[in-house]
């Protein structure tokens, strides 16, 4: 049972983590590219913040999902549960 634990919170670690590395790189590239096209075409300028914005909310979100996930899985372990049941406790 301490093993199944030791694992979901790892897989927890893993889920948060590889969500915030591709956050942090969703947002490197579309501030670059923001930068790079109003540069181009300042007249452009405004369409194109409120693209960026509602892009970084969905990137933001994806990494909320994935931190959702990891809290269900360390708090409300289906795994563990599952485990308890074939040993019959």
């Amino acid at each position: 049972m301490a093993n199944v634990q030791a694992m979901t919170v790892l897989a927890a670690a893993i889920i948060i983590g590889l969500g915030a590395i591709g956050t942090a790189i969703g947002f490197g590239l579309l501030g670059g590219k923001f930068l790079e096209a109003s540069a181009r075409q300042p007249e452009l300028m405004p369409q194109l913040q409120t693209k960026l914005f509602v892009i970084a909310g969905l990137l933001d979100a994806i990494s909320m999902i994935g931190v959702g996930v990891a809290l269900l899985y360390t708090f409300n372990n289906p795994f563990l549960a599952a485990v308890m049941a074939a040993a019959g406790k």
